[in-house]
């Protein structure tokens, strides 16, 4: 048992650490910096490999109140499979590209990330069983890619796709948030302005007009009860706000017919509802072109499409194409019976199929939806600049006429 215990001790890989360490290089400069090791024998001796001569190295003392690490976002995966594709294109193994990738991450939770499939790849787990272990970050599609990769033998041409994929998907996303935040971040300006007025601007005005012994005008009175209003229960109406976008976002993620609704509602708004449909056709394009050509079996390949598109309408036209081409069914037949995809994408589905270059064909759909994407998220942006200045201007305008309206009667009876 002793023994057992003592080959499952040293088994267990070593825990890294920081360590700071300075020195002199190879040309008598002087240099410092941190190294990422198990212990500080370890670091010397990485540092003499590199040519430096140390003359200090020391642990790295942890903050007081312990390092608050950044989560790891979408973004931060992309960057580390666009580095990892371009040191394995550069002839690099595919365990040192790890080390080399993870010393250029900024994000300290992904390098630590790395680290964890590096060991786990160095141990003689494959790339795909090692990332599939963190289904938080790589999802079903990215893990059948990389195991798509490793079966072939290409795995640097599939992670250059994968991560063009990734690329695209994100930036994406982050021109649809830019659409939905833009009428949000309105809303919240004008709500607050409105509220620092009410509260603190107006009963200045009503000290004043208390003593002024005529009748307000009527507007004048319709402000100052809202004043008051806001005054007496401002507390229980920020709480109820804040509640009611708790309980959106709640009854979105728990309840899967609230869900449905709400991504139903949003595709029949004005101007944003069209800009979630192209977003839908460029991932819907972009998501099968890259399945496809990793080789992934159409029907397969659905699925993936399926997840990905972001609505539930277009997850359900999804499935039922899936269905169909499991019968037979070409296609571009397939996708025009579902009644809502738009003519071009058909077209161009139907030109692959005949020439045998699908994932070329929907590559340029993809680009071309993600290009109206951004010129209707633009459009937008320019609408709701004066937009904005308006609604600001009424409120506030408003406001302050009815507060000075009493002022302008008086002097006009005088």
């Amino acid at each position: 048992m002793a023994t057992q215990a003592a080959i499952d001790k040293k088994s267990k890989p070593n825990k890294s650490h920081l360590y700071l360490w300075e020195g002199v290089d190879r040309k008598g400069a002087k240099v410092k910096g941190e190294i990422d090791v198990a212990n500080q024998a370890l670091a010397k001796v990485q540092l003499r490999k590199q040519g430096i001569k140390v003359s200090k190295v020391r642990k790295k003392a942890k903050p007081l109140f312990g390092e608050k690490k950044k989560r790891i976002s979408p973004m931060d995966v992309a960057i580390f499979t666009r580095q990892l594709s371009t040191m394995m294109k550069a002839g690099v193994p595919l365990v040192q590209s790890f080390d080399i990738v993870a010393d250029g991450l900024e994000n300290a939770s992904m390098r630590e990330l790395v680290s964890i499939i590096k060991n786990d790849v160095a141990g003689g787990t494959s790339f795909a069983k090692a990332i599939q272990k963190h289904p938080r970050y790589f999802d079903e599609l990215f893990c059948n890619l990389i195991d798509a990769g490793e079966q072939s033998g290409a795995l640097e041409t599939m992670l250059d796709r994968i991560a063009t994929y990734k690329e695209k998907t994100e930036a994406l996303k982050s021109k649809i948030k830019k659409a939905m935040n833009y009428p949000i971040a309105v809303i919240v300006i004008a709500v607050v302005v409105t509220g620092i007025l009410l509260v603190k601007v107006v009963p200045q005005f009503e000290e004043t007009f208390s003593g002024f012994g005529a009748e307000l005008p009527a507007f004048t009175r319709f402000v100052m009860h809202l004043s008051e209003l806001a005054q007496q229960w401002w507390l229980i109406i920020v709480i109820s706000i804040g509640a009611t976008v708790f309980a959106f976002r709640e009854a979105r993620l728990r309840s899967k017919g609230f869900s449905d609704l709400v991504d139903t509602i949003l595709l029949k708004l004005p101007i944003v509802g069209n800009i979630i449909h192209q977003s839908v056709y460029a991932r819907f394009s972009r998501t099968l072109a890259t399945t496809f050509a990793a080789g992934v079996p159409l029907v397969e390949a659905l699925d993936s499409v399926a997840g990905a598109t972001g609505n539930v309408v277009y997850r359900e036209a999804c499935k039922r194409i899936r269905d169909d081409v499991t019968t037979g069914v070409q296609l571009n037949y397939a996708i025009k019976s579902q009644e809502v995809f738009p003519s071009m994408l058909i077209q161009m589905v139907s030109i692959g199929e005949e020439s045998g270059a699908l994932d070329d064909m929907l590559a340029k759909v993809a680009d071309f939806y993600e290009a109206e994407v951004d010129n209707s998220v633009d459009g937008l942006t320019s609408l709701m600049e004066p937009l904005i200045m308006a609604v600001l201007g009424v409120l506030v305008g408003g406001l302050m006429i009815a507060m000075y309206l009493p002022i302008f009667t008086i002097g006009s009876a005088i």
